[in-house]
């Protein structure tokens, strides 16, 4: 059963309703540099959309991921909080393994259980990081880097997310940056993460995008990328955006949650 069906809401108020919820979700995720994959997730399958396959969210997440990524990059750049020496080992090793990983069908039923342990996961992990402050950012060997990469590109790839939620825990706990620098590189992560997920779909001949229903979908996520990340960027102290990550982490563990309860 649908929730909003069973609250007796039609379908063109539940667009309505799924534009302002992606708006919400949009301007929260990239407040940290996330592109949001988990919190729609959690959101479509709120709708009459969490009936479609696996694969058919996935792909649709993963280009609006593209989008808020992008915009939450751009920001975080533009205020100098970028360290392509940082990103650049993360990006090599997880592009090549997140096409493997998007190529991968796996059963509904194991994506279900795969995407619920990572959220779980997530949510735990912020839990350590969030009383964190004044971290004197060392940078990883290359080797920890391109593994740890490599790790995150393969299973994103399998369960449709784009990363930010596993490396901006890693980044923070292991001291490699402070918090915004932390999300500048998940920003661009996410992107080529998602991007080389589509490509594996691609190659194993499983797109299959709603053009029409995304167009409405990217008007929303643009609106809210936009305002959050400038000001997780410019304007929220690193303290404001540890709690921002936080409450990201624990929105995206909530899917499995709505999903019984749904």
């Amino acid at each position: 059963m649908i929730l909003w069906t069973g609250l007796g809401i039609n379908l063109q108020y539940e667009l309505y309703l799924l534009f302002a919820g992606l708006v919400i979700i949009a301007a929260l995720y990239s407040s940290v540099g996330h592109g949001g994959a988990s919190g729609y997730l959690a959101l479509l399958s709120l709708t009459s959309y969490g009936v479609m396959s696996h694969v058919w969210l996935k792909q649709h997440v993963w280009v609006m991921n593209l989008v808020v990524a992008s915009i939450a990059f751009y920001h975080y750049n533009k205020l100098g909080y970028h360290n392509t020496k940082l990103t650049f080992p993360f990006i090599i090793a997880s592009i090549p393994m997140a096409f493997i990983g998007g190529a991968i069908a796996v059963d509904a039923e194991i994506y279900d259980i795969l995407l619920s342990l990572t959220l779980i996961w997530a949510s735990y992990k912020i839990l350590n990081i969030s009383d964190f402050s004044n971290i004197k950012a060392s940078h990883p060997g290359s080797l920890e880097s391109y593994l740890w990469g490599g790790g995150i590109g393969f299973f994103s790839g399998i369960i449709g997310v784009g990363g930010g939620i596993f490396l901006s825990p890693i980044i923070l706990l292991k001291g490699w940056a402070d918090v915004k620098t932390a999300a500048a590189t998940a920003a661009i992560f996410i992107f080529v993460n998602s991007l080389s997920g589509l490509f594996g779909m691609a190659a194993a001949a499983q797109l299959q995008i709603d053009y029409s229903l995304l167009s409405i979908l990217i008007i929303a996520i643009i609106i809210g990328g936009f305002l959050g990340s400038l000001y997780g960027a410019k304007y929220a102290g690193n303290k404001r955006v540890r709690s921002l990550l936080a409450v990201v982490l624990i929105v995206a563990a909530m899917k499995r949650v709505i999903e019984l309860v749904v």
